[in-house]
């Protein structure tokens, strides 16, 4: 007769709640001296994982809707010649950046968009 080996025993496969996700994510990226490593130690959980939750948490919604105030995102941008915006309507913003483009900001843009442009032209 052979021999047979049961295992007995917790499963090593956890499940997390959303809570436990979104917790566990706050803590690794909330801070800029965090370290990821730390916290999946701290919580017994693969660095890898924890990543894999934040790039399915930045994912888009699935189908077509308005983006709620306190949602982040990309956006689809428009590229629109210089000779195509209509002299009468100037920019209160110009920026040239490096490689020849140009990024114009009018006074009619939030100030929350005209901040987001300067934080993204920034990095």
């Amino acid at each position: 007769m052979g021999q047979m080996t049961i295992f007995s025993g917790p499963e090593r496969r956890r499940r997390w709640s959303e809570a436990e996700r979104l917790q566990i994510l706050t803590e690794a990226f909330s801070d800029e001296g965090c370290c990821v490593a730390e916290v999946a130690r701290r919580h017994d959980v693969s660095t890898g994982l924890i990543y894999t939750w934040r790039r399915k948490l930045w994912q888009p919604v699935e189908g077509p809707g308005p983006a709620t105030p306190g949602e982040t995102g990309f956006t689809e941008a428009v590229v629109v010649d210089d000779c195509a915006a209509p002299p009468t309507v100037q920019p209160t913003l110009v920026i040239d950046l490096a490689q020849g483009g140009r990024v114009s900001v009018f006074a009619s843009a939030s100030p929350a968009l005209a901040a987001a442009v300067l934080k993204a032209l920034v990095r």
